[in-house]
């Protein structure tokens, strides 16, 4: 019975010691998100369709599992007005974003440098909140619509940065990255008979602080 809990006891302790191994990060940032625009096409005539420049925060909580691998799971928030332009004509729509995703990092220094830049891709998904209040008549409806509505589409991160030791458990981060996603065209409704197409990339430039435990 002893030499079955020794071996028990050995066991567990083996099977737990990888994962004692790992140094996890928990942290937050905040900075801007920087839109690309997509046209949108219909016989009333075009517009172009974004997401204002709006301010983002984002926190995380990652795991090293290597020398110079890693993974973290990031919640970003965005705060950025629905926009439609066309010629003279501009229409805003109070709007926020919400995106879950999972990113693969890769180190180029190893656990324990006190400078550590990195690579970062992943996916998820991304919700557009229309938040503004709605009204009977809205400049441009002839060709698309700011509705208060949901969409949630999916979402692919790509982004690159970098991590600054300043004690053994805390860090300085800074990291840009770009977020793709679908147009949004519950939230952006193109009219009867408009069309868009392609999808919206996000830039968010942003600086955080960071804890290893």
């Amino acid at each position: 019975m002893r030499k079955i809990t020794a071996i028990l006891i050995f066991s567990l302790a083996g099977a737990a010691l990888p994962a004692l191994a790992q140094s996890w990060e928990i942290g937050g940032a905040a900075g801007g998100g920087f839109y690309t625009s997509q046209q949108v096409t219909s016989p009333s005539g075009n517009a172009n369709a974004t997401i204002a420049t709006g301010l983002s925060a984002s926190a995380w909580l990652g795991n090293d599992s290597g020398r110079l691998f890693g993974g973290e799971v990031r919640y970003d928030f965005g705060n950025g007005d629905l926009k439609l332009s066309s010629g003279g004509t501009n229409v805003q729509f109070s709007a926020q974003t919400h995106a879950i995703h999972y990113d693969f990092l890769m180190h180029f220094a190893p656990r324990g440098a006190r400078i550590r830049p990195f690579i970062a891709a992943g996916a998820g998904i991304k919700l557009y909140e229309g938040t503004g209040q709605q009204q009977v008549y809205q400049p441009l409806e002839n060709i698309a619509i700011l509705t208060a509505t949901n969409d949630t589409v999916p979402l692919v991160s790509v982004g690159a940065g970098v991590k600054i030791a300043v004690t053994p458990s805390m860090m300085i981060r800074v990291d840009i990255h770009d977020y793709l996603s679908p147009f949004p065209n519950q939230v952006i409704a193109p009219a009867t008979g408009a069309k868009e197409s392609g999808w919206l990339q996000d830039f968010v430039p942003a600086v955080g602080v960071a804890f290893t435990f």
